[in-house]
C-alpha cells in the first residue's frame, strides 16, 4: 500500500490577501482558483511538489456550520489558534530575508533548535503560523 499526502488546509479569511502572499511572497503556484455556489476552492503548491496542494479556505467552509460557530472559528483564526505548516527549505536564512522582504509578519528569526534544524517563524495575513526549516549542517 502507497499512501501519500495530497492536500492540507489552511483557514484564511481573504483568498486575495492570502493568494498574494502564498505566490509571490513565498514563490507557491496557484493551482486552483475555482468559484463554485458562493464558495472558492483556492490550491497553491510548490513547483518541486507537483502531487501535494494547500487548500486555503474559509475557517468555517462547511456549508451547515452554525453563525454561532462561524464566529467562533473567525475569533481563532483572528488569534492565530487555527492551522499551521511547517515548510523545508535548503536556504532558511535566505527565506527569511525573502518573507521579511515581502512584508510578512516576523514571529521568530533564524535560530538553530537543539531538535537539529536551523528555523524561523511568520503569520500569514489570516494569521496562521508558519515554520521554515532546514536540517543543521555537520
Amino acid at each position: 500500500m502507497d499512501i501519500k499526502l495530497s492536500q492540507c488546509f489552511i483557514a484564511v479569511d481573504d483568498h486575495d490577501k492570502a493568494i498574494a502572499f502564498y505566490r509571490d511572497a513565498l514563490g507557491l503556484e496557484v493551482r486552483n482558483d475555482v468559484s463554485y455556489e458562493g464558495l472558492r476552492w483556492v490550491t497553491v503548491g510548490s513547483p518541486t511538489q507537483p502531487g501535494v496542494e494547500i487548500v486555503l479556505e474559509p475557517p468555517a467552509a462547511d456549508p451547515a456550520t452554525s453563525p454561532a460557530d462561524r464566529q467562533v472559528m473567525a475569533e481563532l483564526l483572528a488569534k492565530g489558534l487555527l492551522r499551521g505548516v511547517i515548510f523545508s527549505t535548503d536556504d532558511v536564512d535566505g527565506t527569511f530575508e525573502r518573507v521579511q522582504a515581502a512584508g510578512g509578519e516576523v514571529l521568530q528569526e533564524p535560530v538553530d533548535q537543539p531538535y537539529g534544524v536551523r528555523d524561523c517563524a511568520f503569520r500569514d495575513p489570516a494569521g496562521n503560523m508558519l515554520r521554515f526549516n532546514q536540517p543543521r549542517r555537520g
